[in-house]
């Protein structure tokens, strides 16, 4: 029988973090983007307390999950965990997401907080307030047993840390992220990071999707209009209603007759006599 609650139970916070594997589920904002979920295997994640769960986010090719949460509005996550051994149970976490990248702040700040050692390919730390937990049977889960922690990733982005530090600039984790971790798959920003880098070095993004449901272009996290082009529009919009209070005065007295209330001037008479025959129903 499925139960809900607006807190971590503290009899399965332990539950949780003897799990192995979990999987987050994201999706943009937009009905035309894609739902992304990711599986998440090693124990880089925790419970700080019975509203929040974080967990160490390593670096790969895809960054579905960091686009939809540094979307504007967004930030909407959910993180499942089943159990594969014991009792059956299915828990959901959902809640916002938070992204702390690698180099901030904020990200130094809470690693230092909560004593989180980071490893070569760590990318960032995402960290869910929770506002809802749910738990169901998980009656058709088959039973797996558990073999070993996979090393590959972590083999990998070691390798190429020990490569740039050697001094191949191509090595470089940077350049990493700008090539594959600016934009996800719909074209929304990702890491800014990536984004900062690709601009600084010329890094062009790594193709995403193919065939006609491709973006076309990258989606500008200001709604899809360059912030340049805002600041813009503004300045004219400013200088133009200036313009129109200085001018005023001049525009009140053509049309109307000084000294009257609402009586025509010569030039305001005939202008009324061209617009009473415009519109729909002349």
């Amino acid at each position: 029988m499925g139960q809900f609650f607006e807190t971590i139970p503290p009899s399965l916070i332990k539950w949780i973090l003897d799990q192995k594997v979990f999987w987050v589920a994201t999706a943009p904002l937009s009905s035309s983007g894609h739902v992304n979920v990711s599986p998440k295997g090693g124990q880089y994640f925790g419970v700080p307390d019975n509203k929040t769960f974080w967990y160490m986010d390593l670096s790969g090719s895809g960054n579905e999950t960091i686009s939809h949460l540094h979307e504007p509005g967004n930030g909407r996550v959910t993180i499942m965990f089943n159990a594969f051994e014991g009792p059956p149970r299915i828990m959901r976490l959902w809640g916002k997401g938070k992204v702390l990248e690698k180099g901030t702040a904020e990200f130094e700040s809470w690693i230092a907080a909560h004593s989180v050692e980071t490893i070569p390919g760590t990318r960032s730390i995402i960290v869910v307030d929770i506002h809802q937990v749910g738990t169901s049977c998980g009656f058709s889960v088959p039973f797996y047993d558990f073999k070993e922690f996979r090393p590959t990733l972590n083999d990998l982005f070691r390798k190429r840390a020990e490569k740039y530090a050697a001094g191949n600039e191509n090595e470089s984790i940077d350049r990493y992220w700008a090539h594959k971790n600016a934009w996800s798959m719909d074209g929304l920003p990702g890491m800014r990071r990536g984004q900062v880098v690709a601009k600084e070095k010329n890094v062009a993004p790594i193709k995403k999707m193919v065939g006609p449901l491709a973006p076309k272009r990258y989606i500008n996290p200001y709604g899809g209009v360059q912030l340049e082009a805002v600041v813009i529009i503004a300045i004219i919009c400013f200088i133009l209603g200036i313009s129109f209070a200085l001018w005023m005065p001049f525009l009140r007295d053509l049309v109307f007759k000084p000294g009257t209330r609402g009586q025509f001037s010569g030039m305001g008479a005939r202008l009324h006599s061209i617009t009473k025959y415009v519109g729909p129903l002349r």
